[in-house]
């Protein structure tokens, strides 16, 4: 009793992993593993199966090769809903993390999908088979292999720094003049000029001198000669005889046209109202805008001889019908590749050309 009084007192003394245990230790390679044998091994390899299941089998097969979809439709004495059969798409883009999205316009399936174009304006059938390649011809510089073009100067130069006044100082323009023209690349198949829109711009000064009656009949000639809805604007300028001031007066009219709008209009223009100009020697060669936009004016006498108008004259009081400027851009970058676009699609130019 004596003897197991120090022992007790020793083990509460010493640390856990320190005291003995009273279980038998067996011999352990892993945590929680058992020494004892397993007597499931057996039964758990029976469970598995013994082929896998991509196999398939004999009655697998022959399920499949009865299975026939048509057969079993025309079986089907009820109809399914007209969704089962025919694709649908969505009414609205709930955006782009949605599963289900409408298609674009140009899918036959889009609610918004209208088929054409059937035929092309005469002025882009020109073009495609005509014009662009021999602008492409006419404008191509050949570069053979290996070739490195010199390295040209900056175009904006630095000051000298011989005066106090000239650090931090914005550098300069090219000699010459202070307008950077814009940097014209060589033309090749991916860049040849082409019309981009029509800008038809009208001002009437007696919307303001006398009443509203002037614009209201230039905004429907405009619109009856361009197919697209003409916008008003005010004068930004004060015009002191006519009375006119900024801001308060609606004195212009503006039709802007794109797409094969543009090209009907261009081709009414080349084909019926210019060759019809009594002594209208053509377009200045010095209109435009050095950026490959060209500009020039029709009278009220010009405009009265489109189509539209002369078909329908008794409408529109002839003093009313209004005179325009009618802007050409284009993709050109020079006007000197604008012209000639211009001149390869129906318009004359005259007198002294400046590039």
């Amino acid at each position: 009793m004596a003897a197991s009084e120090p022992s007790r007192t020793l083990a509460r003394s010493l640390p856990r992993v320190f005291a003995p245990s009273t279980r038998a230790q067996g011999l352990c390679c892993r945590r929680y593993a058992s020494d004892q044998p397993s007597t499931r091994s057996s039964s758990a390899l029976g469970d598995l199966e013994s082929d896998g299941s991509l196999k398939a089998t004999a009655a697998q097969q022959d399920a499949a090769k009865s299975f026939d979809p048509i057969a079993r439709a025309r079986s089907r004495r009820v109809q399914l809903p007209r969704s089962r059969y025919q694709f649908r798409s969505p009414k609205y883009d709930r955006g782009p993390l949605h599963p289900h999205r409408p298609p674009p316009p140009s899918d036959p399936s889009s609610r918004l999908f209208v088929p054409g174009p059937f035929s092309l304006p005469r002025v882009e059938q020109t073009y495609e088979s005509t014009v662009a390649s021999d602008i492409l011809t006419l404008c191509y510089v050949h570069n053979p292999p290996g070739f490195k073009p010199p390295p040209k100067a900056p175009r904006l130069r630095s000051w000298d720094g011989d005066s106090p006044y000239h650090k931090n100082r914005a550098l300069r323009g090219p000699r010459g003049g202070d307008v950077l023209r814009l940097l014209r690349k060589p033309i090749t198949f991916n860049n040849i000029p082409k019309l981009e829109r029509i800008t038809i711009h009208s001002y009437i000064k007696e919307a303001a001198t006398e009443n509203s009656s002037w614009l209201h009949v230039a905004g429907i000639a405009l619109q009856a000669i361009s197919n697209v809805r003409v916008q008003t604007y005010k004068s930004r300028s004060s015009v002191a005889p006519w009375g006119i001031a900024p801001g308060r007066d609606t004195v212009a009219a503006k039709a802007e046209l794109r797409g094969e709008d543009m090209e009907h209009f261009f081709g009414k223009l080349v084909d019926v109202v210019l060759p019809r100009l009594k002594d209208w020697p053509g377009v200045k060669g010095t209109s435009g805008d050095s950026s490959g936009n060209i500009t020039f004016g029709l009278s009220q006498e010009q405009v009265a001889l489109f189509p539209e108008i002369e078909v329908n004259y008794d409408m529109y009081p002839p003093k009313m019908i209004p005179g325009c400027h009618i802007t050409i851009h284009t993709t050109a970058k020079t006007d000197k590749d604008a012209r000639l676009l211009l001149s390869a699609l129906g318009i004359p130019f005259y007198g002294k050309i400046v590039d």
